[in-house]
């Protein structure tokens, strides 16, 4: 279950700073272990929190990354500004999220693969699993996660997730990044390059991780 639930209010949410996302990509995927994802006007006003429990990271050197042959294409938007979400559409039904990484010129990006309900208006999350929530809260796989938030390429490609005036922004959460101890890392999942690399990172024993 997530680390963190009572609720907060939006002032007291505290934007996570481009700085952070300037970092290596390898250590942002890291370090989102246990932060939140905030939905600010999930129902009438109130914020859904959310904390990220499984990541992958991809960069300009690695062949399964879009930035891969460099500033072009749908990968030059690898190479702007840190902090700003990267979605696009797999399958062509499936909107996966991520949020830009490394300084300006160099591409990298962390992909959301799972998040932990930590409070959400009107539900009490604290009881449920996977299997059990709401679809709203199905939030278990980058698939499965933009759909029941409704994230898309139209409504929400290229915001800033630094920004706690977008229609979604990465928070501090009270708890901080997961320790170092608590955290697997594995390789990734459904690509067909650089298959065994291990840039995957899920928190230990986490119901809502999509692939243990």
């Amino acid at each position: 279950m997530p680390r963190s639930g009572p609720p907060v209010s939006k002032k007291a949410l505290k934007p996570l700073p481009k700085g952070f996302f300037k970092q290596d990509t390898l250590a942002v995927a890291r370090q989102l272990l246990g932060q939140w994802l905030v939905v600010p006007n999930a129902d009438q006003g109130q914020p859904g929190i959310f904390e990220i429990v499984e990541t992958e990271a991809y960069t300009q050197d690695d062949p399964s990354c879009h930035a891969f042959n460099g500033p072009k294409g749908r990968g030059a938007f690898l190479y702007e500004s840190p902090g700003l979400a990267y979605v696009y559409l797999i399958y062509g039904m499936y909107h996966c999220l991520n949020v830009v990484t490394e300084p300006h010129g160099r591409g990298g990006a962390v992909l959301f693969r799972a998040l932990a309900p930590v409070w959400y208006p009107g539900l009490a999350v604290d009881a449920l699993t996977p299997k059990t929530a709401p679809a709203v809260l199905r939030t278990h796989g980058p698939g499965r996660l933009c759909k029941a938030l409704g994230i898309t390429k139209a409504g929400h490609h290229g915001i800033d997730l630094t920004s706690s005036k977008a229609p979604m922004f990465l928070a501090q959460s009270s708890a901080g990044s997961v320790p170092d101890g608590q955290i697997v890392v594995a390789t990734r999942i459904g690509i067909s390059k650089a298959q065994d690399w291990p840039w995957r990172f899920y928190v230990r024993q986490n119901p809502w991780v999509s692939v243990p």
